[in-house]
């Protein structure tokens, strides 16, 4: 994965100017400069991590690489959704259609967040860091 994340990021400035634009123009070089540090470090983290015995320590680092990459790229094809073609706002649907989303979320989302607390309250307690295989 780490040398993916490397790979692209190498390679992702030379596709096209506007991308080269954002990542190396002054000032934004110093604004953005913390996303690919932050990411190198994480993959520091994660690599010494894998060592020890901690599980949380590696799916943290994962979760933030993953998190950051995606940073990444938003911020090398912003505003475009579909590269150098549509826009955020081109591709957006209808506001009337938005709007039936939205109430429509906010009667299932509800839902859904009260089924799985009730998941999680019913299987607690069940599950045991002994057993299973080793």
């Amino acid at each position: 994965m780490a040398i993916t994340v490397a790979a692209v990021s190498a390679w992702s400035p030379f596709t096209h100017p506007m991308i080269w634009e954002r990542w190396f123009s002054w000032p934004n070089v110093i604004y953005l400069a913390p996303i690919p540090l932050m990411t190198a470090l994480l993959i520091v983290w994660v690599w010494r991590a894998l060592r020890g015995g901690s599980e949380l320590v590696p799916f943290v680092g994962s979760a933030g690489i993953f998190v950051l990459s995606y940073a990444g790229i938003a911020i090398s094809l912003w505003p475009y959704i579909v590269p150098y073609h549509f826009t955020l706002w081109q591709a957006a649907s209808a506001p009337s259609t938005q709007a039936f989303l939205l109430i429509g979320t906010m009667f299932l989302l509800p839902i859904i967040l009260i089924n799985m607390g009730w998941s999680y309250w019913v299987f607690r307690g069940k599950v045991q860091a002994d057993i299973g295989y080793h």
